[in-house]
């Protein structure tokens, strides 16, 4: 059996778009004779390089899909500022169980305070834990519905929400919204519902968010 030219081999290894394996395979191949290895362990360490690679990659198209403003890390969060807030509980939402269960975070608080920030800082961590999120400042998402909705897009703009694992919402109430614009984030977020984990920053209490959406009945 004739054997394979070097450059036949880095051919196929182009075609096929492994490129740890290109990078390494000639390096670790002398390590492997030198250590004697196995066929076996010469090939489950070329795989391993070229899984975390593409985890790699992965996690970083997961960063700049979710579309943050800025990295805010929670780990650069100043927890001793709102001795209030419960840092073990931030900490246990950073595992990303809720995420896996599409559940709901609400921070709600004066301004200021970082509600942003550690929402960023979730939605980071989901980011790494290689689920797909997406971050809206909800006036911007609202003028996203309502253009889908003119262009007659509106169930496909949906759909491609529901291929979200996390969305943020960022700032809820800052400005009131038109009716058509409650509606519409109203229609967003019942179609997430219990399919999307959904995280909402608030500077409302409840008791006003009827105001801001200019109805009850979707306040309620």
């Amino acid at each position: 059996m004739k054997h394979p030219s070097t450059q036949q081999v880095e051919t196929h290894l182009k075609q096929l778009h492994l490129q740890a394996f290109l990078q390494e395979y000639q390096a670790l191949a002398q390590v492997a004779t030198q250590a004697a290895w196995p066929y076996e362990a010469y090939l489950a360490q070329l795989l391993q390089a070229e899984s975390e690679r593409r985890l790699r990659n992965r996690r970083q198209r997961r960063l700049q899909e979710a579309h943050f403003p800025l990295l805010k890390e929670l780990a650069d969060f100043d927890f001793t500022a709102i001795p209030q807030l419960n840092q073990q509980q931030i900490r246990t939402l950073a595992r990303g169980d809720y995420v896996a269960q599409a559940e709901s975070v609400l921070f709600v608080g004066s301004p200021g305070l970082g509600k942003t920030h550690i929402a960023i800082g979730l939605g980071l961590a989901a980011c790494r834990q290689d689920h797909r999120v997406r971050f809206y400042a909800v006036t911007h998402l609202i003028n996203e519905l309502q253009e889908a909705q003119a262009n007659h897009q509106l169930p496909n703009y949906l759909e491609k929400a529901l291929r979200h694992q996390l969305v943020i919402l960022d700032e809820f109430g800052y400005v009131p919204f038109s009716p058509t614009g409650a509606q519409l984030l109203f229609q967003f977020c019942a179609a997430l519902q219990e399919r999307v984990s959904l995280i909402v920053t608030t500077n409302l209490p409840f008791s006003e968010w009827g105001q801001v959406l200019g109805d009850e009945r979707l306040a309620g």
